[in-house]
């Protein structure tokens, strides 16, 4: 069930970070990647959790988790495992909670684009989908970059920008997302070809 959060107890988890989901052996296949957690995600420690978020139900429809989710309730135990199950981890470029992604800073973004990097290094997945084409023009420096796959790879992972799932992302519906994931998670071999 989803749980519901006054506007003051959301601000009271503004600057909270939000532990990377990843698999304790390091093995993922398809690294998704958001600009920062939102209010709702660091108040449910739920990646993607804010109840507009159209994440999980692209992610459903594109065929890539076995059923719905409801992150706005937090995932619980068994999600996050199946989550793990199929290959997939969750981070940000950014670790700090903040109510909208437009209060982050050129400079910030562009040091998560260097964390990714490192951690991409460590645990190199197969492919890293990063939500978000202008978090990560400015991340990583590439202006003209369009969503996709992206021509040069990040530590030798296949690299594709993705759209991202906010609600506020006026652009996506559910089903436009889910082709976009489906196109990664083929490459990824998460799903088939």
């Amino acid at each position: 069930m989803t749980r519901r959060f006054t506007r003051a107890e959301l601000e009271g988890f503004r600057d909270a970070e939000v532990p990377d989901l990843l698999p304790p052996d390091g093995r993922v296949r398809l690294l998704f990647v958001g600009i920062n957690p939102g209010l709702w995600t660091a108040a449910t420690q739920t990646h993607f959790a804010h109840p507009g978020n159209r994440f999980y139900p692209a992610l459903h429809r594109a065929g890539i988790l076995p059923g719905p989710v409801d992150p706005a309730a937090g995932l619980d135990d068994a999600q996050r495992k199946t989550l793990l199950r199929r290959g997939l981890g969750i981070t940000n470029l950014v670790r700090r909670a903040t109510a909208r992604a437009d209060e982050l800073t050129a400079s910030e973004l562009r040091e998560g684009g260097a964390r990714l990097r490192a951690l991409v290094r460590r645990a190199p997945p197969v492919v890293v989908a990063v939500a978000g084409i202008t978090a990560y023009r400015t991340a990583f420096g590439e202006r003209r970059a369009v969503v996709g796959r992206q021509p040069e790879d990040l530590e030798g992972a296949q690299l594709w920008v993705v759209p991202n799932p906010s609600g506020l992302n006026a652009h996506e519906t559910v089903d436009t997302l889910a082709t976009a994931y489906a196109r990664a998670a083929r490459a990824a071999g998460v799903l088939p070809a």
